[in-house]
């Protein structure tokens, strides 16, 4: 029974901080966009498969031993 009087006022405390973590993530945006980031994963870079590629420059390849 004593223990009550412990387990009580801790487990208050903890949902507190549990409601100002949620209150916080709601204020700052973190719910606004549940599905854009799934979504952007599959769709294709654009801008990346137009890029041509470069023969390495001689400053970037590696030297081979004689």
């Amino acid at each position: 029974m004593e223990s009550l009087y412990l387990l009580i006022p801790m487990s208050l405390v903890v949902i507190a901080v549990i409601i100002l973590i949620l209150y916080w993530a709601v204020k700052s945006g973190q719910f606004e966009d549940l599905e854009g980031p799934g979504h952007s994963i599959l769709m294709d870079d654009d801008v990346s498969s137009n890029r041509v590629m470069d023969k390495p420059s001689s400053s970037t390849s590696v030297k081979q031993k004689e």
